[in-house]
């Protein structure tokens, strides 16, 4: 995709604005963007991120409620108020003690995922990439028939079968 300043180089930077409900996208080169002083960070370490997002969500109830704010992990005595704060929290037994509060936001960080998928190596084979897909249309699958939505779990099963040949 070239940018759509100087139409010259390819577009690195991928801009989204949401205003008024109305989304707009710019795709943009490094060079363009110094030019217009837009600040590119292209690896932001995690506990930035963590802080960026609970600074976007300062009146969620999960996170800002000051009841929840004063309890305090018995194991290492931190609270919600220092992860805001500092954006870590202070021993393993924290996301546990805190499982309630931290879900939503883990839940934003990772898309909807709450657990860990792993990831597919660049190098594997079509095979291998086929029976990680198979299984996670099956996981979906489960979920669909679970929650009684048959029509979907009908296109998942012609999906699978449909990989599987």
């Amino acid at each position: 995709m070239q940018c759509q300043i100087c139409n010259k180089n390819n577009a690195t930077i991928h801009l989204t604005e949401i205003a008024d409900g109305v989304r707009t996208e710019m795709h943009i080169c490094e060079h363009c963007a110094a030019e217009q002083d837009i600040a590119v960070k292209s690896h932001i370490p995690i506990n930035e991120l963590l802080s960026s997002l609970l600074a976007v969500q300062p009146t969620d109830d999960e996170l800002s409620g000051d009841s929840e704010q004063k309890l305090a992990c018995p194991n290492c005595g931190f609270t919600l108020a220092q992860f805001r704060k500092e954006g870590v929290l202070g021993c393993p037994y924290d996301y546990e003690f805190f499982e309630k509060s931290l879900l939503p936001l883990i839940e934003k960080a990772h898309n909807g995922k709450t657990t860990h998928c792993g990831k597919l190596p660049s190098k594997a084979s079509k095979n291998t990439k086929n029976e990680i897909e198979i299984l996670n249309l099956r996981q979906q699958l489960q979920a669909a028939v679970k929650s009684e939505d048959y029509e979907l779990a009908a296109k998942l099963r012609d999906k699978i079968n449909k990989i599987e040949k």
